[in-house]
């Protein structure tokens, strides 16, 4: 089996005691083992990833690596355009349907030597309905969505490394349920060209094992492609900054608190009494007017966002309702009709309004607080594939349109759940200082 980190891979390539074709041969021995169960790739190039590495090998071998990244087997969430295999957005209407060219992701990620797989399933349009993905964990259970893919074929070993997006909770749900790193870094902060859509809480995320992977593949699209047109690129380093143990955490209830399942909290709950022995300050909403007001703030972001959403899909997808309505989803049809027929301008102005208070609000921790943390979702991977899961406890992060992780460190019932950690618009580098320590912390304790 390929080990699960490529920054290890890495350093046997420089040493020679491993190649690229090989790292990538082993992924595509699990990938032959785990993909009739998982389901995770809605279609392969294993013939042009094979003659990537090959390139690859010859790179390294004379010492000119084209980047960090150069020979990373990774896969691409497929509402991500790329122009040797097919984008069908998770959809019959665009089944086969080849834009012609690269997306600025996966420009970039070709430029910086890394080889792209395959496309990873998403849901329809990255909302719903869920496809045929199932959890590596458990394949009674949901992966996750919209990353549906993206997510399985990291934790099934197949890549080390996925490309997803999100909106909602599309990148941190399917990663809590996964038990894997992922990375929603700030709006903007990744370039969006040639991805299905724009609505303005979407951004380019990661799905990986480690820290060190995710700020290597966030790295390196950055400086090839930037960020979107006048949005800052990221900036959080090449690699994850030093572990800096936090000296105060902000716990954020979020509404995910009241479905929450008991045995999360009380997972939570654990880790956080632990982390105040460790010397970390811990403040919360009974104790802190700030955080009581931001809990206020963030309180309906999952309402909030998705009206937001529903203003913004009226183009381009009203027009696809007219044309096909019969090939989408009914919750589709739904939510473009909602947003059509029943929203004015006025009220999308109106919650623009209450997500910009919402940001300001969170930045009035900024001076003293590091960073908040909560669960990953309201409990682990629940029983069945028709549903994708609850995004509650995501939704205040891409609401907020901030940084955040979904670390793989609690457990409920022998089955991961994610600890979620939320930094400060384009403050990557400092986040990754706390996740980096808090992740080393809960692997010791």
């Amino acid at each position: 089996m390929a080990k699960l980190d490529f920054a290890s891979a890495r350093a046997e390539f420089r040493a020679g005691t491993l190649t690229p074709r090989k790292f990538l041969e082993a992924c595509i021995r699990q990938i032959e083992k785990r993909e009739p169960t998982v389901r995770a790739f809605v279609t392969l190039d294993l013939d042009g990833a094979r003659k990537a590495a090959d390139a690859s090998d010859k790179r390294w071998k004379s010492k000119k690596p084209l980047s960090s990244i150069d020979g990373l087997p990774i896969a691409i969430k497929d509402i991500i355009e790329t122009v040797d295999m097919p984008t069908e957005f998770g959809s019959p209407i665009f089944k086969g349907w080849n834009g012609g060219r690269d997306s600025a992701c996966a420009f970039a990620l070709r430029r910086a030597g890394a080889v792209i797989v395959g496309k990873a399933v998403t849901t329809e349009f990255a909302g719903a309905p869920p496809g045929p993905t199932t959890n590596p964990h458990d394949p009674k259970r949901t992966p996750g969505g919209s990353s549906s893919g993206s997510a399985a074929a990291v934790a099934a070993g197949m890549v080390p490394v996925a490309i997803g997006t999100q909106v909602g909770g599309s990148v941190l749900r399917p990663a809590s349920f996964c038990g894997i790193v992922g990375f929603k870094p700030t709006f903007g902060a990744l370039n969006r060209g040639g991805i299905g859509d724009q609505f303005s809480q979407n951004c380019i995320g990661t799905l990986s094992h480690t820290l060190e992977d995710a700020w290597a593949v966030a790295h390196e699209i950055a400086a090839r492609v930037g960020g979107d047109p006048g949005f800052l690129p990221f900036a959080g380093g090449a690699e994850p900054a030093a572990p800096r143990r936090p000296d105060v955490l902000a716990v954020l209830e979020t509404d995910g608190w009241a479905v929450a399942d008991a045995d999360a909290k009380k997972a939570l709950a654990a880790f956080l009494k632990k982390l105040e022995r460790a010397g970390v300050t811990l403040i919360d909403r009974k104790g802190s007017r700030r955080v009581a007001q931001l809990e206020d703030a963030i309180a309906g972001a999952s309402d909030l966002s998705l009206g937001i959403n529903d203003w913004e899909k009226i183009w381009p997808f009203a027009d696809l309702e007219l044309r096909e309505g019969s090939r989408l989803s009914e919750g589709l049809r739904k939510a473009v009709l909602k947003g059509r027929d029943n929203m004015t301008v006025d009220d999308y102005v109106a919650l623009l309004k209450k997500r910009d208070y919402a940001r300001d609000v969170l930045m009035g921790l900024a001076g003293d607080v590091d960073a908040c943390i909560t669960l990953g979702s309201a409990g682990p991977a629940p029983l069945g594939i028709g549903s994708t899961g609850n995004a509650v406890f995501n939704m205040p992060a891409s609401m907020l349109r901030n940084p955040a992780l979904s670390l793989p460190l609690l457990k409920v019932d022998g089955l991961p759940l994610g600890l979620q950690l939320l930094g400060y618009p384009n403050c990557e580098r400092a986040l990754s200082g706390v996740a980096a320590w808090v992740s080393e912390f809960g692997k010791k304790r």
